[in-house]
């Protein structure tokens, strides 16, 4: 694409250093991914300052950069005058614009819907995904499981762990779009707000799922979390609401200027979605839903209370993208959930494991109230201490297990560059009795996952915790492959072999 970058009317920038127009391939924030023609946007963060990356994203054949620094930009055009060098108030802001107009505006041509919410994003954003695909808007989803378009998983590697850099969101905009799909749901982070990778996007509805204490490690404070958390409603058209949620949900129904759907569990709370006389069975929930004053019968295939409030968040947003709630409720029970949440696997001598990603005290709360609404004998539960998150929250995750499960596996998950005994310790710190012989630390999450497996005795249900992003482990900068279903596979095998060998 030629871009002549005086004539450029939706991107930010002060001064442009060397030539005013480039022939432009590509862009990138990573200088190690810099193609011949590139863009490079050198983005000051925590612990690198892209301008250092300069000369390497040159030498790669970067034709363009965008930057900060204007002694720095200045010097570098005197060395490279075939180059262009922008000046920019804030990189991030004008890399979200260059990567709109870059691959054609493509979120504009899709109806979009940005979930956040402390928990239930993966969750919604598949439930959102699903319920419009069924309903004849074949919907992609954009978040922690992957990239997914309508039909298929697509292959992707992410930037980020949740929300892309909005090089890479805008990339995947336009491939959706190639690919038939007309919406693209996907989570938005608080930090993706507030590094501004959703900037310039306009969403036609965003959903509020809740509002508790998390990324502290980065936010520091609450408020600030809260305000990054309100951000995304601030560029949306439409909003769908929990107003169960006090801490926030409750609040931003009073405030938000735009078309609306509240929703909630709470019989007589007002909301315009309300789900009553909920009961479960081995293949999913049933409740009663009431819209409009109207009561209708409903059916969906997921588990747990907390997942009927999702499942009415997805409702809500295909009200407000103007479907009839018959039409709705008819494809309701077809519903497809999301890897990793509340998966249930189902194991030898009648044993079930359960994958659920809850990464917050809250979650894992929600999660073990729904998995002891079903028959076991006992329940065995691997919580993880999160390398790459707040260490504060460590020892909250064990308060919450502490009493409500028969064993205890503490693992690691992403270690990061910490070491992994650290973050154990950590975790043990919320034990009230951290030396309880029901309570046992596995250093990995792979040596988690199979002690817990070997703890399992005939009816027990294994509860997985905890994150695996990406289908790896994050440790010192590396990711290593990793899977549960993998390793559960592989650990009933054996067990399979050497029973078959006992029995002949």
């Amino acid at each position: 694409m030629n871009i002549q970058f005086n004539d450029l009317e939706n991107v930010a920038f002060k001064k442009i250093f060397g030539q005013a127009s480039q022939e432009i391939t590509s862009l990138s924030f990573h200088s190690k991914q810099v193609k011949p023609g590139g863009l490079f946007f050198s983005i000051v963060g925590g612990e690198h300052d892209g301008h250092q990356y300069i000369d390497e994203a040159i030498s790669r054949g970067a034709s363009a950069v965008v930057g900060t620094s204007r002694e720095k930009l200045e010097s570098l055009s005197k060395h490279y005058p075939e180059h262009t060098f922008l000046l920019a108030d804030n990189v991030r802001e004008t890399m979200a614009q260059f990567a709109k107009m870059f691959y054609g505006c493509s979120d504009e041509k899709l109806k979009t819907v940005g979930v956040t919410g402390t928990n239930g994003k993966t969750t919604v954003a598949a439930y959102v995904r699903s319920l419009l695909t069924l309903l004849g808007l074949p919907a992609g989803s954009i978040g922690t499981t992957g990239i997914w378009a309508s039909n298929h998983k697509l292959s992707y590697k992410k930037s980020t762990p949740t929300t892309p850099e909005s090089t890479d969101l805008h990339q995947i905009f336009h491939d959706l779009l190639e690919l038939g799909d007309k919406a693209a749901v996907m989570e938005v982070s608080s930090i993706a707000t507030d590094q501004k990778r959703v900037h310039g996007m306009e969403f036609d509805t965003a959903i509020l799922t809740n509002f508790s204490e998390e990324h502290l490690e980065y936010h520091k404070t609450m408020e600030h979390y809260k305000k990054c958390k309100l951000a995304l409603f601030e560029q949306s058209k439409t909003a769908v609401i929990n107003i169960d949620d006090m801490e926030m949900g409750a609040e931003l129904a009073e405030t938000f200027p735009g078309g609306k759907i509240t929703y909630s569990l709470v019989p007589g709370s007002g909301a315009d979605l309300c789900a009553e006389d909920i009961s479960f069975s081995d293949v999913g929930s049933s409740f009663t839903l009431i819209y409009k004053g109207q009561r209708h019968h409903a059916s969906v295939p997921v588990f747990g209370t907390y997942n009927i409030a999702n499942a009415l968040s997805a409702v809500g947003t295909a009200l407000l993208f103007g479907y009839k709630i018959t039409d709705i409720l008819q494809v309701l029970p077809m519903l497809e959930s999301p890897e990793g949440r509340f998966q249930v696997i189902t194991g030898p001598d009648n044993k079930k494991i359960i994958l659920d990603y809850a990464h917050t005290p809250v979650a894992l709360t929600r999660l073990v109230e729904e998995v002891k609404k079903m028959k076991y004998n006992r329940l065995i539960v691997m919580i993880a201490g999160i390398g790459i998150r707040d260490f504060n929250k460590m020892p909250k995750m064990a308060a919450a297990i502490e009493g409500h499960a028969d064993e205890v596996i503490v693992t690691v998950d992403h270690p990061g560059h910490h070491d992994p005994q650290i973050i154990i310790d950590q975790v043990m710190k919320g034990f009230t009795e951290p030396k309880s012989p029901n309570i046992k630390a596995a250093l990995t999450r792979k040596e988690g996952v199979m002690a817990s497996l070997a703890a399992g005795e005939p009816d027990d249900i294994i509860l997985l915790t905890s994150g695996c992003i990406n289908g790896a482990q994050i440790v010192k900068g590396m990711e290593i492959p990793h899977s549960d279903e993998e390793i559960i596979q592989s650990h009933y095998d054996s067990y399979s072999e050497v029973r078959h060998e006992l029995e002949a």
